[in-house]
């Protein structure tokens, strides 16, 4: 092995990592080379596990992704959707039906109400929590009903607002 590899390093990590192999490949003891590198045995251990996987490259210093890689990583990332890309779009057009029409009371769509659509339908469970993320997905928000007394009158408001309003306004 050549004894020039850790000098050709494109950073001091780099370095350390390069020399680290070099030792093992002289006999040196995992252990020992921490102690020499100043780092930890599973550092060095890990370092030899890349390496021998992957060869010396796996062990050269590489560009940090910028933030656009970074995120299209984790879009890529993680578990497989537990609906189909044609489930989400059949499910905008179950909910425009109204919570009524699969037997709940009131025309509120609630996250639990939602989740238990989706199971009913797609034979698909969610906790209600994930729901949310969901419906923002397929182009739903998040709508919280308006609460306002049933006696109400909204003529009578208008009213109060146009009418007596400017006269309470001047006199204060």
């Amino acid at each position: 092995m050549e004894q020039t590899l850790s000098r050709q390093a494109a950073d001091w990590r780099e370095g350390r990592r390069l020399r680290a192999y070099e030792l093992k490949q002289q006999g040196w003891k995992q252990e020992r080379i921490a102690e020499a590198l100043g780092v930890t045995g599973g550092a060095v251990s890990q370092w030899m596990t890349r390496a021998k996987e992957g060869g010396i490259e796996a062990l050269r210093h590489r560009k940090h992704a910028g933030p656009n890689q970074w995120i299209s990583t984790l879009f890529r990332a993680g578990p497989k959707p537990k609906l189909t890309t044609e489930q989400r779009a059949q499910l905008p057009g179950l909910l425009v039906k109204g919570p009524e029409a699969f037997g709940f009371r009131g025309a509120l769509w609630t996250q639990p109400r939602v989740a238990k659509v989706i199971h009913r339908e797609f034979g698909v469970q969610y906790h209600p929590s994930q729901v949310g993320r969901i419906l923002k997905e397929c182009g739903w928000t998040r709508q919280k009903p308006v609460r306002r007394a049933t006696e109400r009158d909204e003529e009578a408001i208008r009213r109060w607002k146009e009418e007596r309003w400017p006269e309470v306004k001047k006199g204060g």
